[in-house]
């Protein structure tokens, strides 16, 4: 189920997604065609859904209260839903920090276990990284797990010199 970034063309207007995403919605695309897999900046992350997706990749549990602080002091924050047209599913997540001109950092990127291996975090790197880009962000640092490393790696991220935890991506 490999994925790839979907625009959304004004003269594609579908106003069900429009109110359930905002504007400026994104769809990855998936080889099922019964899957539709939307990003957006601007659809609220229900913390308890994202307690979910934390707990579905292992990571330890925050109180709710300091996400949401988190979570309102984010530079940018975007989600993946499982669309419904009633009740989405959020299946991927990540945030950043930053000034919003010379630097950003990520924080968090996940992906439900059941939806990895698609290409998935890729795409929302991606979609987050367009979005600082167009901001005019100059370096983008990423702190992550040391066996995540090798995915970072793999997406052209340069490495710290000893290359464990550290990831720095700079705009061309």
């Amino acid at each position: 189920m490999a994925s790839s970034l979907a625009a959304n063309p004004a003269w594609q207007a579908e106003p069900l997604l429009d109110q359930l995403y905002g504007k400026d919605w994104r769809e990855l695309t998936t080889c099922n065609p019964n899957l539709r897999l939307v990003t957006s900046f601007e659809r609220e992350v229900d913390l308890v859904e994202l307690e979910q997706l934390c707990d579905a990749v292992g990571w330890s549990r925050r109180p709710l209260r300091r996400v949401r602080k988190a979570l309102n002091n984010s530079l940018l924050v975007v989600g993946l839903w499982r669309h419904d047209p009633r009740v989405p599913k959020l299946i991927g997540f990540a945030r950043c920090t930053g000034d919003g001109v010379l630097d950003a950092t990520i924080w968090d990127l996940a992906i439900h276990p059941l939806y990895q291996g698609a290409g998935l975090g890729k795409g929302l790197m991606q979609v987050l990284l367009e979005r600082l880009r167009a901001m005019e962000v100059e370096k983008v640092t990423l702190f992550a797990d040391a066996n995540v490393v090798s995915f970072y790696k793999a997406q052209g991220w340069d490495l710290e010199p000893r290359g464990e935890r550290c990831v720095f991506w700079y705009a061309r």
